[in-house]
């Protein structure tokens, strides 16, 4: 059996949505330099042309008798994820030593399939909730709906360990406070941010470059948690102001985000007047939103926890069953994506060291 190989996980860059959010000038994209994770552009013998959109691998293994398994993320050439694939939007494609190009391999022979991720792959979000004293004292209540929300949107039902949530506050102290650990359970995290009261917090100045450094290094610590399983971590971060505490430099905030490791994605939300756009918008690299009154915060919270979720919901365990046996040596693999009128294609490689019939 094929031991796993070292991967570099992506989640996401930059993504345009609604109103006063990012830009699609500010896009980039570069498909050619990493973009596809593990893989790399299909070879040209195929005549497949420019992807429209991008499988990029996550991570690539095989099981004996003859499986071949590979995980990747989903999305269009303006960072999009793709979520609600299915097996049959798949095509595959391998060339072996003796083939000058790839041959066309049959889904139904093959017995390909789509299979749940969760053994492979955990997704943990850091909901990061600014309750300085401006957000308790004017707009703590339409917080807590919009939070709740959040967590009914985000979290799957029925539950699954390897989907979780944890929720941090901010206030003007060098802390960011735990209000629930990592979990699974809707119910636990809704009844944490129920239990919210406006005498919460000691400070009512917002530490807000500390709560985006801070946070960037539990999410950073998550990813490491269990090298065998591989994470993806969402850090969605609430404000209605800008930095107060003066704790921590813009820069350094900004730079967490930007060497942050590409498996985390970023999502910020801004309500009223005296938010700084622009640099939420750098902070919320993947998205960011704003409202301008708090009667659209609970708006502002679901069109982000669409995104979260469209998020994991992009990653795939795509698996076959190859013809290739033992001794054939090293093959070429092409996958091919057909959806909604548009392409894409990744080329990775495998070998079918003790490689036999019977696998299902």
């Amino acid at each position: 059996m094929k031991n796993v190989f070292r991967y570099f996980f992506l989640v996401s860059l930059t993504l345009v949505i609604f109103s006063c959010g990012n830009s699609d000038d500010d896009v980039r994209f570069d498909i050619n330099n990493s973009e596809l994770g593990l893989g790399e552009e299909p070879d040209d013998c195929l005549g497949f042309g420019e992807n429209e959109l991008l499988l990029s691998i996550q991570d690539e293994f095989t099981t004996l008798p003859g499986k071949v398994s590979i995980l990747f993320k989903v999305s269009d050439l303006l960072g999009n994820p793709i979520s609600g694939l299915t097996a049959d939007e798949f095509t595959i494609y391998e060339q072996g030593r003796n083939d000058d190009c790839f041959n066309l391999i049959s889904p139904s022979e093959s017995q390909a399939r789509i299979s749940p991720n969760s053994q492979v792959f955990n997704n943990n979000t850091l909901l990061v909730l600014d309750l300085s004293n401006s957000v308790l004292e004017s707009s703590l209540d339409e917080l807590k709906a919009a939070s709740t929300s959040f967590i009914n949107n985000v979290m799957p039902s029925p539950e699954t360990p390897s989907f979780k949530m944890a929720i941090y506050w901010f206030d003007g102290e060098d802390e960011l406070h735990l209000l629930n650990a990592l979990s699974s359970s809707a119910t636990e995290l809704t009844a944490a941010v129920d239990g919210i009261t406006a005498d919460i917090s000691n400070d009512p100045s917002t530490d807000l470059y500390g709560a985006v450094i801070k946070s960037t290094k539990i999410a950073e610590d998550l990813l490491k948690a269990n090298s065998n399983v591989i994470g993806a971590s969402s850090v969605v971060l609430f404000t209605d102001g800008t930095d107060q505490a003066s704790r921590y430099k813009e820069s350094d905030a900004l730079k967490a985000v930007d060497e942050a490791s590409r498996n985390i994605s970023y999502f910020t939300i801004g309500l009223g007047a005296e938010i700084d756009t622009e640099v939420l918008s750098e902070i919320g690299k993947t998205a960011s939103v704003f409202a301008a009154n708090k009667e659209e915060l609970e708006l502002t919270f679901n069109e982000i926890s669409e995104r979260v979720a469209e998020q994991a919901d992009s990653f795939y365990l795509f698996e076959y069953c190859t013809p290739k046996r033992d001794g054939s040596g090293e093959s070429n693999l092409v996958i091919r994506l057909s959806h909604g009128g548009l392409k894409g294609a990744v080329q990775t490689k495998f070998n079918a060291k003790g490689f036999t019939g019977g696998c299902e």
